[in-house]
């Protein structure tokens, strides 16, 4: 008996292990493949939107990027770059020096604020590596980040990969605008950052000077941090840009944020940077360095131009910007939409309740095989979707003729 159960255990044993190693299959198949910090994170829907829009020939007023290209110097700026072999290896880690400069330089014309060049100021792959390197960097698991809804979707998937908590504070239509009280009611031991957007995307508010005052001595009081990002700081039509890292106090607070794409429409060379004191440069410089580490070589030399033309070329760009405001905006209101005029950007948000309807996800879905136009529904930017459920972005940052086009298709919709 004894002999027998000897003779049949490693059978047993096999089937054992066989079991035991089905069980463990199913428990791997079973648990997610995506960590559970990004959980919730798919396809962006400017993808989405964009694949729908070219699926179906419609025009694209969802994403935002323009459909020519900018300055012909800056183009070639590039060309005799990569000519004269300048950046096609590694550029420094920090970007080249004559970028840097010229950033520091930039920042001083526009704004009075000086930066160092060599400890100051640092290059990166776009904004959107900056406020995904400035968060890793500076934000803790658990630490609380406050930051401004309706907001891009990269802020959330950020916040959340550095495993920070989203804290929104929401910006309510009509007007947009940021409640002081409310934020210093959201403040708590655990907050530890201040996400600001002026220009913001995609509402179009340009925070004031009150109100950038205020915020500021909330963070001078709590001893927060700030990361702003203000990529459209020469796409402004009512009032100014006003970079909250020069009042009192925040120099040595804030990281601030911006980039080339927008500015001088070559949003594919994805070249953007950081200003602030050194130690805060050093720290989101040690999380970037491990992102990208560096990239654009011969485009940061094009860039370094570009941030030296002459006010002419600023103004110029953004009166264009503002003619196609209104263009689209006049359109769009006589199409039927109810419309919140931007102070800034290139969105236009609008409300869809006017067609009777309330889901602007389906509203966009449907959109390109209505009326061959493409949009962005703003509820994708909001924690509750329903506080944005019935609003719809759109982008002017086309050409006139197709803003003009686009508008006879949306009247299709009356």
């Amino acid at each position: 008996m004894t002999q027998g159960h000897q003779e049949q255990g490693p059978g047993h044993q096999e089937q054992a292990q066989e079991h035991q190693g089905h069980r463990e299959h199913r428990e791997h198949q079973e648990r997610p493949l995506l960590n559970r910090r990004l959980a919730g994170f798919g396809t962006t829907i400017f993808a989405e939107m964009s694949a729908l829009a070219a699926r179906t020939g419609s025009i694209n007023l969802g994403q935002g990027f323009p459909d020519t290209d900018g300055p012909e110097e800056i183009r070639e700026a590039a060309v005799r770059a990569l000519r004269a072999g300048h950046g096609n290896q590694y550029p420094p880690g920090p970007g080249i020096p004559e970028l840097r400069t010229a950033v520091a330089a930039h920042q001083e014309r526009f704004y009075g604020l000086t930066w160092s060049p060599d400890t100051e100021v640092l290059v990166t792959t776009g904004a959107t590596e900056a406020i995904a390197a400035a968060l890793l960097a500076l934000v803790e698991p658990g630490d609380e980040v406050i930051a401004f809804e309706p907001y891009y979707d990269s802020y959330a998937a950020c916040i959340a990969m550095a495993g920070g908590v989203r804290v929104p504070l929401t910006l309510r239509a009509p007007a947009f605008r940021p409640n002081l009280d409310e934020l210093r009611a959201l403040i708590t031991p655990r907050t530890r950052l201040l996400l600001l957007n002026s220009p913001h995307n995609p509402t179009g508010t340009v925070l004031t000077p009150e109100e950038l005052s205020g915020i500021a001595a909330l963070a001078v009081e709590h001893d927060l941090l700030v990361v702003t990002d203000e990529v459209y700081e020469h796409l402004v039509f009512e009032g100014s840009h006003h970079p909250i890292a020069a009042l009192p106090g925040m120099r040595e607070r804030t990281v601030s944020i911006s980039s080339a794409g927008k500015t001088y429409s070559y949003t594919g060379w994805k070249i953007g940077w950081v200003t602030a004191d050194a130690p805060l440069v050093t720290a989101v410089r040690s999380a970037k360095q491990y992102l990208t580490f560096v990239s654009g070589g011969p485009f940061q030399y094009a860039i370094a131009e570009a941030l030296q033309l002459p006010d002419t070329f600023f103004t110029e760009f953004r009166e264009g910007m503002r003619r196609k405001r209104d263009l689209l905006a006049d359109g769009l209101q006589s199409a039927g939409f109810r419309v919140y005029e931007p102070q800034g950007t290139y969105f236009i948000t609008t409300d869809i309740s006017p067609f009777g309807k309330e889901d602007a996800y389906a509203f966009c879905r449907a959109l390109p095989e209505r009326c061959g136009v493409a949009a962005v529904p703003n509820s994708v930017f909001y924690d509750d979707p329903e506080a944005g459920r019935s609003q719809v972005r759109f982008t002017f940052c086309k050409r006139e003729g197709v803003l003009e086009e686009a508008v006879e298709r949306l009247r299709r919709l009356g």
